[in-house]
């Protein structure tokens, strides 16, 4: 395992990196440093907060405008060339944070006329990690599919028409 797979967070976030992955990665030897360039810092998208405002103005859209109040407070991403980083929770304390080399595929559905989308990224361990209301979020696929190609991610799995769900519950 190379330095690039090394996941690195506070002791009380969540890591997503599988225990032999995360027991297997050798410490960078002190002094050395490792380019890790920005392709996008931020929240949410601010079309999804207005939008459930809107919404919000009526009694069945207030739970919405609440959650979307609440992600554009907590939710930040952070997509370097070397991992994703989501941090969110209850004043954003919660952090997660995946290498590429971990991600099996890249789901995204279209929100606010295409405008911003629901990512997920489901893992080599079988968990999902779920990113709401990216902005440019096709822009952040084709980069996040880019670097998992060159981290040797493997080949990309064809989309479903079933969703984030995918087929698996159904083929039993």
């Amino acid at each position: 395992m190379t330095a690039d797979d090394k996941i690195s967070a506070s002791p009380a976030s969540a890591q997503v990196a599988s225990a032999p992955a995360a027991a297997a990665a050798k410490p960078a030897t002190p002094g050395t440093t490792i380019e890790e360039s920005v392709f996008y810092e931020g929240g949410p998208a601010r079309g999804d907060l207005v939008v459930n405002l809107l919404f919000g103005l009526t009694l069945i859209g207030l739970p919405f405008a609440v959650g979307a109040v609440v992600r554009a407070l907590w939710l930040r991403y952070r997509i370097t060339s070397r991992r994703i980083s989501v941090s969110g929770g209850w004043l954003g304390r919660d952090r997660t944070q995946v290498v590429y080399s971990q991600i099996r595929e890249v789901r995204c559905v279209a929100r606010g006329l295409g405008f911003w989308g629901d990512m997920v990224l489901v893992l080599t361990d079988g968990s999902k990690l779920e990113m709401r209301s990216v902005p440019r979020y096709r822009e952040v696929e084709a980069y996040i599919e880019e670097r998992r190609q060159a981290k040797g991610g493997g080949s990309r799995k064809p989309a479903t028409s079933q969703g984030f769900g995918g087929g698996d519950a159904l083929s039993a």
